[in-house]
């Protein structure tokens, strides 16, 4: 497990981990590129959603990162996957009609797709 030196990991969590058998490496100091799959997706969760809102309680936080997530892996496109979320969405033909945006993220993103 890869690991940053914050504070939050005290001996009580390196035991546990320790009687798991897992291997703890711990990153640099000062060093977020050590880490850069976690430091991309929360870099893109605070820029993307909770940098918009007043997060008002624990409650709160959790309906918003459900929602961002939702967004996340359904509707936002990536571009190392051709533009497409990473569970792929379908080519919908013109005939089925008109784009509609449908909000997400407390409307601070759509998904778009054609209205039946």
């Amino acid at each position: 497990m890869i690991r940053d030196r914050d504070g939050i990991y005290g001996a009580v969590f390196r035991n546990r981990v320790n009687h798991m058998h897992i291997e703890e490496v711990v990153c640099a100091p000062k060093s977020p590129w050590q880490n850069p799959y976690c430091e991309r997706l929360v870099g893109s969760i605070r820029r993307e959603g909770l940098d918009h809102v007043i997060v008002l309680n624990e409650r709160h936080l959790q309906r918003i990162l459900r929602s961002y997530f939702d967004y996340y892996l359904n509707a936002r496109t990536h571009l190392s996957l051709d533009r497409n979320s990473p569970i792929a969405r379908k080519v919908e033909p013109t005939c089925r009609g008109r784009i509609v945006a449908i909000p997400q993220v407390g409307g601070l993103h759509h998904r778009y797709r054609r209205a039946a």
